[in-house]
C-alpha cells in the first residue's frame, strides 16, 4: 500500500500549451496523463480536486485521450492500428477549446517512423491551438520540446539505487534511458554492457550526458531554491521583528521625550519662582538698612538660590550660555549676566578651570561658566584717586560716573556702596565730576538717607575738588 502521495506541480496552459513526457517505460509517464485528464473532468463536474488552495484550473469544451490499446485478433486491430484509429477519430472532432492526451504516441511499429508520425501528429494538434500532453519513449522527440515554442519538456524521476520510479515529475527536462545503469544494478556482466555501449553512436552519448547533467543541475537547484525559501522567510520574520521593535521604540521616546520636556520646564519654571522670591527679600533687606543683615541670613539666602539653580538638561539655554562665554575671554573684575538669574555681576575670582566667584549684590556665588555672559563696560574710568586696594577683594576703591543719565547714575551708586559694604571698605570716592552740579545733588542726597554712610565730602586738591565725593562707611 502507499503510505503517502507524491505532489506534483504542473503548469500547463499559459506560455506552454503543449508538454512532451519522455523516457523509458519505467512508470510514471501515463499516471501523470491519467492525472491531469481526471481533475479537468472533476473540477468541470463540480467535484473537488486533490489540489492546494490558490490552484487553478481550465475549462475545455472537450476532452479527447487516447490511453492504452484495444488489441483484438478478431478486429485484425494491432498496438499501431488501435492508436491510430482513436487519433483519427481525435483529429476529426478537436478544435482550439479542447484538451488532448496521447498516451505512448507513435508507439507499436518501426521507430524512425514511428516517431515522424507522432512529431507530425503533434503539430497539427498544437499548431490549431488546442492543449496537449504526450508521452513517448522515442529519443527523437527529446528534441521536440526545444525546437518549437509553446513546447515544454518533461520527464518521470527514476531512482538508479532503488531501481524504481519516485513519481515526480520534471517539467523542463527530457527523460533518459536507464537501461545500461539497471542491467549493470541487476548483475548483467559489465563485458555485455560495455558491448552493447558501443553499438550506440556518439550523439547519442553525448544526449544522455546532457540529460544527466540537466538532472543534476535541477537537483541541485531545487535544494538551493528550499534553502533560500528557509532563509527569506527567517529574514522575513527578523524584519518584522525588528520593525515592531523600532517602533515601539520610538513610541516608547516619544513619550519619555514629552515627560521629559514638562519635567524640566516645570523645574526651570519652580526655580524662577524662587530665585524671584529670594531676590525679593534681599531687595527688602536693602531698603530696611537700618537693619543690621546678620551673616547667616546671608548664607541662607545663598544656598536657597544655588538649591533654585535649574538643571543643565535645558540645552537651549545652555547651549547658547556656552557659545556666549567661549567668545569673550573672561577676566577678574569682567561685568556679566549670570543667565540662570537674569542677575548682573562681578567676576571676582576663577576657582577652577569652569568656575567663578561671582559678587551678585550682597551675594558671592560659584558660577559655571557656561551660565555667564560677558557685558561690555559702557564708559571705561579714565581718572582714579589714590588709594590701597583690599588685598582679598576686586572692588574698585571708586566709582566713576561721568558721562551717566541721572537714573543710571543713582542705581550703580546703589550698587557700589553695597559691593564696598560688603568688601570692608571705609573709605570710597565718587566721580560724578562738575558739571551743573545735578547729578553731584542726586548722589549726595542719596548718601544723606543711607542708614551705612557715616559721612562725605568733597574731594581735596589731589583727589578730584569739586568732581569728586569721598564716602566715610560704618
Amino acid at each position: 500500500p502507499i503510505e503517502s502521495a507524491i505532489p506534483n506541480d504542473i503548469e500547463f496552459g499559459k506560455d506552454i500549451t503543449a508538454i512532451v513526457i519522455t523516457g523509458p517505460n519505467t512508470g510514471g509517464k501515463t499516471v501523470t496523463l491519467k492525472t491531469v485528464g481526471l481533475c479537468t473532468l472533476m473540477a468541470q463536474a463540480g467535484l473537488p480536486v486533490p489540489a492546494l488552495d490558490g490552484s487553478e484550473l481550465a475549462v475545455f469544451e472537450q476532452l479527447f485521450a487516447d490511453i492504452g490499446d484495444e488489441q483484438s485478433i478478431e478486429q485484425s486491430l494491432s498496438t499501431f492500428s488501435s492508436h491510430m484509429v482513436n487519433i483519427v477519430d481525435i483529429l476529426q472532432k478537436f478544435d482550439h477549446e479542447s484538451l488532448v492526451l496521447f498516451d505512448e504516441l507513435g508507439a507499436g511499429t518501426d521507430p524512425q517512423e514511428g516517431a515522424a508520425l507522432a512529431i507530425s501528429i503533434l503539430d497539427e494538434v498544437h499548431g490549431r491551438g488546442a492543449r496537449v500532453m504526450a508521452t513517448t519513449h522515442y529519443p527523437e522527440l527529446k528534441a521536440y520540446g526545444y525546437n518549437r515554442p509553446g513546447v515544454a519538456n518533461a520527464s518521470v524521476e527514476f531512482d538508479i539505487e532503488t531501481l524504481s520510479p519516485t513519481y515526480r515529475l520534471l517539467i523542463g527536462v527530457p527523460g533518459r534511458s536507464n537501461a545500461f545503469e539497471i542491467s549493470s544494478r541487476l548483475g548483467l556482466p559489465e563485458s555485455i554492457i560495455d558491448r552493447a555501449k558501443g553499438f550506440t553512436g556518439t550523439d547519442r552519448h553525448e544526449v544522455e550526458s546532457m540529460i544527466a547533467s540537466l538532472e543534476e543541475t535541477r537537483r541541485q537547484s531545487e535544494d538551493d531554491a528550499e534553502r533560500s525559501h528557509a532563509l527569506l522567510l527567517e529574514s522575513e520574520t527578523l524584519r518584522k521583528e525588528l520593525q515592531d521593535k523600532l517602533q515601539a521604540y520610538e513610541e516608547r521616546k516619544e513619550v519619555l521625550d514629552k515627560k521629559a520636556k514638562e519635567k524640566a520646564r516645570k523645574i526651570v519654571d519652580e526655580a524662577k519662582r524662587e530665585a524671584e522670591a529670594i531676590i525679593a527679600e534681599l531687595r527688602e533687606m536693602r531698603k530696611n538698612a537700618d537693619q543690621v543683615v546678620k551673616e547667616h541670613e546671608l548664607i541662607e539666602a545663598r544656598k536657597r538660590l544655588e538649591e533654585a539653580t535649574p538643571l543643565e538638561d535645558n540645552k537651549v539655554l545652555k547651549k547658547a550660555a556656552q557659545v556666549k562665554a567661549r567668545a569673550q575671554n573672561l577676566v577678574v573684575g569682567d561685568e556679566v549676566k549670570v543667565l540662570s538669574y537674569g542677575q548682573r555681576g562681578t567676576l571676582l575670582e576663577k576657582v577652577s578651570n569652569t568656575e567663578w566667584v561671582v559678587q551678585m549684590g550682597i551675594l558671592k556665588m560659584k558660577i559655571s561658566d557656561s551660565d555667564l555672559e560677558y557685558i561690555k563696560p559702557e564708559k571705561e574710568p579714565v581718572l582714579r584717586t589714590a588709594g590701597v586696594k583690599n588685598r582679598n577683594s576686586h572692588v574698585k576703591l571708586e566709582l566713576d560716573l561721568r558721562g551717566e543719565r541721572y537714573e543710571d547714575a543713582i542705581l550703580r551708586t546703589e550698587k557700589y556702596i553695597d559691593d564696598a559694604l560688603l568688601s570692608n571698605y571705609g573709605r570710597v570716592s565718587i566721580i560724578h565730576g562738575v558739571g551743573t552740579g545735578a547729578l553731584r545733588q542726586g548722589i549726595q542726597s542719596y548718601l544723606k538717607k543711607h542708614k551705612r554712610v557715616k559721612s562725605f565730602r568733597f574731594g581735596e586738591a589731589g583727589e578730584g575738588g569739586l568732581g569728586v565725593t569721598v564716602v566715610e562707611l560704618k
